[in-house]
């Protein structure tokens, strides 16, 4: 029930307004989130980078509905690379069509999307297209198929807790694609996504066995520690060294798990999001594992 009605208050207003406003908001949030700035961001990629971590950025904000929103998050993801390759950190990026227009206009998005993906070629690094609610996976995924770019270059998300997810999977590893594996985040009907946990754990297990089965490279994002157990158990079982696949993980969230990890000698990709649109994305990080809202509330009355 707390799932629910955090991921019910993600997308009000009233509540958004109480959280972004206030400097109490804000304090609450920083445990999640790399700042508002690029500046921000920039000195946690450092550090991280420093510490042994790679790093994936996102440049926080979604379903914009007007076309000079999308494009003025295009010129942010174009900064956002340029700075990286100036600064030699080693972080790829992470967009949300729909930030990109993708509630507006399919073909502005792949438009918007070809300039970002185009100057991340130019740096040599990589692009992955977020997956987002379940009524834009068809269109998220034209769109992935329409920049044709090639495979060590952009990739894509797919949610096990979707029941389609299979059959998406099947079909992108045919085409090559580099999949980044995750459980899903947004509140779903039970006729498109699996209700219960036990059942979305099982297709996360199916899928990335599959997926490591595949000889592609991909990324399994979770924190879950039997399934990352599950997996290093599959990949020694399949003498599937740490460059086969990565973990990815999200900033803030099982620190000592990424630490321990990374000392294993595995592969570790860091989720960091930034922006002033964070309140939507924080939200869906406390429905996730709302355990993580008492311990924000225990650790913010400390200060």
């Amino acid at each position: 029930m707390l799932r629910t009605f955090l991921l019910y208050l993600s997308e009000r207003e009233t509540p958004k307004k109480l959280l972004t406003r206030h400097s109490w908001g804000r304090r609450l949030a920083q445990r999640f989130i790399a700042g508002e700035e690029l500046a921000d961001a920039l000195g946690v990629v450092r550090q991280l980078n420093q510490d042994g971590f790679e790093v994936t950025l996102d440049y926080l904000g979604e379903a914009v509905h007007e076309p000079a929103a999308a494009e003025e998050a295009c010129r942010a993801y174009i900064e956002i690379l340029d700075h990286l390759a100036q600064d030699g950190l080693r972080s790829h990026i992470s967009v949300k069509p729909t930030q990109l227009g993708l509630a507006i206009d399919e073909s502005l998005t792949v438009r918007l999307l070809r300039s970002v993906c185009e100057r991340a070629w130019l740096h040599h690094t990589f692009v992955r297209i977020d997956m987002e609610s379940s009524a834009y996976v068809d269109a998220t995924l034209r769109v992935f198929r329409a920049l044709e770019a090639p495979r060590d270059s952009l990739g894509v998300v797919i949610q096990s807790y979707l029941y389609r997810s299979e059959k998406d999977v099947d079909e992108l590893l045919k085409e090559g694609a580099y999949i980044r594996l995750v459980k899903g985040a947004y509140k779903e009907p039970p006729d498109v996504a699996f209700p219960r946990k036990k059942d979305v754990d099982r297709s996360f297990q199916k899928l990335m066995e599959t997926m490591l089965a595949s000889g592609l490279y991909h990324a399994m994002a979770t924190h879950d520690e039997r399934l990352i157990g599950l997996a290093i158990e599959y990949a020694r079982a399949h003498k599937l060294g740490p460059e086969r696949f990565e973990f990815q993980m999200l900033y803030g969230i099982r620190r000592r798990l990424q630490r321990d990890l990374l000392k294993q000698g595995w592969r570790v990709r860091v989720y960091v999001p930034f922006g002033r649109q964070w309140y939507a994305y924080f939200m869906r990080r406390l429905a996730e594992r709302p355990a993580n809202l008492f311990f924000l509330m225990r650790n913010f009355f400390r200060q």
